[in-house]
């Protein structure tokens, strides 16, 4: 049996508190698990209208989930302004988050998963870390070199060696070493949250047609061949450096399990062209499981009633999913 799921609710002016009450109106159709919300109580009933009710411990979250949204709350007193961040709401969004992951680390909640936030109003009160992944990381004492950011959807999983960095800066973090490390934690995420025993890796090149013989680059040659001979005789099936362009159509995706990019978009733009309203964020690297939905805080339509809780409802389920893989797994190992 795994403990109910927390949902930090992310910026009290985004979507998060929608999509999170929207995917637990839906729980039942859609059959998710238990879970309940750490955050702001006024923006979760600014943003819907249905039951919440207040609980102390996560323990307390099955006993309400049938008749309403078990919420732990965490103070905040502005009033909501949908579409509008401010630091009042960057602090509550960064306080749920780091009570949620918290309960996660204890034991207590089974999961974590995460609604958006805004980075800039976190910077504005001394956020120092490029995302929640990294936060998240360094609550677990984990390096951030040793952690991978997976995006997931039904008929596709990617994860980028490099994540949230200009384009014009890949290049000079590309390392053989790094490579490596990103491709051991797409294997180990893998086994340890779906169940593939022998995981198979296609490995993206950096440049056009994988360099085309070095006309094009020679990073593939220099840098991401090296890393896959790091990797001979491990226990997994890695094919690359393959060009880009051919990697994303339906015969391909059949010989893969994962796919390891070089940068950002190579990896988000197939994942979010197949799966926009149902892609999820998951951390691999962490002794707990994170998800995120693969959207951000939409300020654009918050407030409206317009955003869809796909994605949030798959990450909740993918959460349950990987935690109940985990727990499977941990037990074998014993």
């Amino acid at each position: 049996m795994i403990a109910p799921l927390a949902v930090a609710l992310g910026d009290p002016a985004g979507v998060g508190a929608e999509v999170t009450a929207k995917a637990y109106a839906e729980a039942e159709a859609r059959a998710l698990p238990c879970f309940f919300a750490v955050g702001s109580r006024r923006a979760l009933t600014t943003a819907w209208k249905g039951p919440v009710v207040s609980i102390e411990t996560p323990s307390d979250a099955p006993r309400v989930f049938d008749d309403a949204l078990p919420l732990i709350e965490v103070e905040h007193d502005e009033e909501i302004r949908f579409g509008e961040p401010s630091l009042e709401g960057a602090r509550c969004a960064l306080d749920s988050l780091e009570f949620a992951t918290g309960l996660v680390k204890s034991g207590a909640a089974g999961a974590l998963v995460t609604a958006p936030i805004s980075k800039s109003q976190l910077h504005a009160i001394g956020f120092d870390h490029p995302g929640q992944t990294e936060f998240v990381a360094e609550r677990c004492g984990v390096a951030t070199s040793n952690i991978a950011m997976m995006l997931a959807g039904p008929e596709l999983r990617c994860v980028p060696v490099t994540m949230h960095v200009g384009i014009a800066r890949v290049p000079e973090l590309l390392t053989a070493d790094l490579v490596a490390a990103r491709i051991r934690a797409t294997a180990r995420g893998l086994v340890r949250n779906f169940g593939i025993t022998h995981p198979r890796i296609a490995v993206s090149g950096l440049n056009p047609h994988a360099g085309e013989n070095q006309l094009m680059g020679d990073e593939e040659v220099r840098i991401i061949a090296p890393a896959l001979e790091q990797l001979t005789g491990e226990p997994y099936d890695i094919s690359g450096p393959w060009p880009a362009d051919t990697l994303f159509h339906p015969r391909a995706r059949a010989k893969y399990d994962a796919v390891v990019c070089m940068y950002h978009d190579q990896a988000l733009i197939p994942v979010k062209t197949l799966h926009f309203d149902e892609g999820v964020n998951l951390t691999l690297g962490l002794p707990i499981v994170r998800t995120s939905p693969d959207h951000g805080t939409a300020f654009d339509i918050a407030g409206t009633g317009a955003a869809r809780p796909d994605a949030m409802a798959a990450a909740i389920a993918l959460a349950d999913h990987c935690a109940q893989q985990r727990k499977l797994y941990d037990r074998d190992a014993e």
